[in-house]
């Protein structure tokens, strides 16, 4: 008796489930595209055109450099697992890529993501693709493409992983690069929305592990209404792109912005410190913003020392510009104008390229 033929179904991909799964993403995509995504259909690649002369959407570059960018979700990945909540984790891979590459001052342009699931799940897919949607929407990004993995055995079932990536574009002479950051020049704070995508880690060992806690329970946070863990834990990350470019558009690179970081892993003390050339420290004031009780609330549960808080979280700091002291009002009122919270939370001084608490 003869063995019996072995399929890709058997082994756990089923071909007719991913057809169903990719004929839910066109929509998503459309949505993001201006004149510039050049069609390109049942293409292997995306097509963007870089100059487009005319209407709305009219770009002339005359020394472009491409700015690329990429990164993941991380262990938030496993809360929203945990709650069943997939819709917005695809808003925090994309702000975790843009806000990468608006750090050197440049438009973003497009993105493309890659999803590996344990097995095929139309509905799961195109929750998390409308995550990354909504977040190239809100970034003004076209979603070009992607890709997506079914890899069982390598994933549990229900496991499944994120990864971005954007790709911007700036004039060369425009390019922060933070060789023109130096003494005198003024910190401004912008506001997270609580944890971002980083630190989960150790956020999952506090509240799952240390507290107890349950993705449903309800708690409350000080002066805050009650809220369930998981809406907290999920709160997706900022995505700052219309605020900066429009800081940008009124106040020029290099003579009233000279730099950008990013407040991610690391703190504001592990990545300011990137930008600033030699010779240029930064002192930051302790007590200048306020802090968001989301960090608060995991330092007292897992008793976590301050700056092991302040090296793990941006603690309420989601971008930091380096700017003129005589133009910081303005790009501050800018930032508010644009929705953002933001405050003056340091300065420049002479130094060794390390970031300090003011003495």
């Amino acid at each position: 008796m003869s063995n019996p033929k072995a399929t890709y179904k058997d082994s756990g991909v089923d071909l007719d489930v991913y057809r169903e799964s990719m004929s839910r993403l066109p929509r998503l995509l459309k949505r993001t595209h201006s004149p510039r995504v050049l069609p390109n259909e049942g293409g292997f690649a995306g097509l963007f055109q870089l100059d487009f002369a005319g209407g709305l959407f009219a770009r002339k570059y005359q020394e472009p450099v491409l700015v690329s960018g990429t990164d993941g979700v991380g262990t938030k990945l496993k809360v929203a697992q945990l709650a069943g909540t997939h819709s917005t984790v695809g808003i925090d891979l994309v702000a975790m890529c843009v806000n990468d590459v608006l750090c050197c001052g440049a438009e973003p342009l497009f993105f493309l993501d890659y999803v590996a699931m344990g097995r095929d799940d139309p509905a799961l897919l195109e929750a998390l693709v409308q995550g990354i949607s909504d977040g190239c929407v809100a970034g003004d990004m076209a979603l070009i493409g992607g890709e997506t993995a079914i890899m069982p055995d390598l994933y549990q079932a229900d496991d499944y992983d994120l990864a971005g990536f954007c790709v911007g574009v700036v004039e060369r002479a425009n390019v922060l690069d933070g060789n023109t950051i130096a003494p005198g020049q003024q910190v401004i704070g912008i506001a997270s929305s609580g944890l971002h995508s980083n630190g989960y880690s150790l956020v999952r060992k506090i509240v799952f592990e240390i507290a107890k806690l349950g993705v449903n329970d309800s708690v409350t946070l000080p002066g805050s209404n009650p809220r369930t863990v998981k809406d907290i834990l999920l709160t997706p990350t900022t995505i700052y792109s219309r605020a900066v470019r429009g800081v940008l558009a009124q106040f020029p690179p290099k003579a009233a912005i000279h730099g950008i970081a990013h407040i991610t892993g690391g703190g504001i003390f592990e990545n300011l410190d990137r930008i600033l050339p030699p010779g240029v420290g930064v002192e930051i004031e302790r007590g200048a913003w306020p802090l968001p009780p989301v960090f608060s609330w995991l330092q007292q549960l897992g008793d976590v020392d301050e700056a092991e808080m302040f090296r793990v979280f941006n603690m309420g700091i989601g971008l930091a510009l380096v700017v003129n002291a005589n133009d910081a009002t303005g790009i501050q009122q800018c930032l508010a104008a644009a929705g953002l919270a933001n405050w003056p939370i340091g300065r420049t001084t002479p130094g060794n390229q390390t970031v300090a608490w003011s003495p």
